[in-house]
């Protein structure tokens, strides 16, 4: 049986002041589920002149400012569930913490007192870079031991660049297996998940099923995971809809 296929996870890394390079190396973290989505929102300033003249129309209109790019995402944290590259911990917010250091902004610079400045922070997941500062930050425990301790937590963290710029592609630790296509998943029929069903005993009721170790072809559920961004193949959710014709390049980060 091949190898299950491992999946890249986001990354949250300290830059210098410039926006040029990590440091601290020891202050980044790993997210322990990959978020669902991303959302990222461009904004120009604007504002009608001032003054005589039609400003009715589109032409009186002026930017101001250069704009801002800020992006949304909403990160899971449980302490019940599998750890990978995570401290192992018994509260939820010894994880959290480590995503709160990156809003928390930084004592007095020598040149400028009585300032304080959150650090610049990347948001990396596979080739998706975005590089700004935490605005925001919003967390809610979901769930209490019996001893009052809270072991899951929802993070909505936003980021926010003080520019619009091109995208930003992190190329450079990614490779694509050869015969790889790039259709994505979901443009293709998908299929619901009944309940109690895994994804291995799926895969072998699609057409051409069948254990491919045993030359019955069959569809390789490992890579079927991995496009459809699936972590527990063994435990899906009933109903949930998975393409079994998408494919998904191997994601390596450095």
């Amino acid at each position: 049986m091949p190898e299950l296929q491992k999946i890249a996870k986001a990354e949250l890394q300290e830059l210098d002041s410039k926006f040029a390079s990590q440091i601290n190396k020891d202050k980044a973290t790993k997210v322990q589920f990959n978020p669902d989505t991303l959302k990222v929102a461009f904004a120009n300033q604007i504002q009608q002149p001032q003054g005589g003249g039609d400003q009715g129309g589109s032409q009186a209109q002026q930017f101001v400012g250069a704009g801002s790019t800020k992006l949304t995402v909403q990160l899971w944290f449980d302490v019940t569930q599998e750890l990978g590259d995570l401290p192992d911990v018994i509260d939820v917010r010894k994880l959290t913490e480590r995503v709160a250091y990156f809003i928390t902004p930084k004592g007095d610079p020598p040149n400028k007192p009585k300032k304080f400045i959150p650090p610049a922070t990347r948001f990396l997941w596979g080739t998706f870079q975005f590089d700004g500062i935490v605005e925001g930050l919003e967390e809610t425990l979901e769930l209490f031991s019996a001893e009052g301790r809270p072991l899951r937590a929802s993070v909505q963290l936003t980021i926010t660049q003080q520019k619009i710029t091109s995208f930003a592609f992190n190329d450079q630790n990614v490779a694509t297996p050869p015969g790889f296509s790039r259709r994505p998943a979901g443009t293709s029929p998908q299929t619901p998940a009944p309940e109690g069903s895994n994804l291995q005993s799926m895969s072998a009721a699609q057409p051409g099923g069948g254990d491919s170790s045993s030359g019955g072809g069959g569809r390789d559920w490992q890579s079927v995971a991995a496009a459809n961004g699936i972590e527990n193949p063994r435990r899906l959710e009933p109903g949930q809809f998975i393409d079994f014709e998408a494919t998904k390049p191997q994601i390596v980060m450095g």
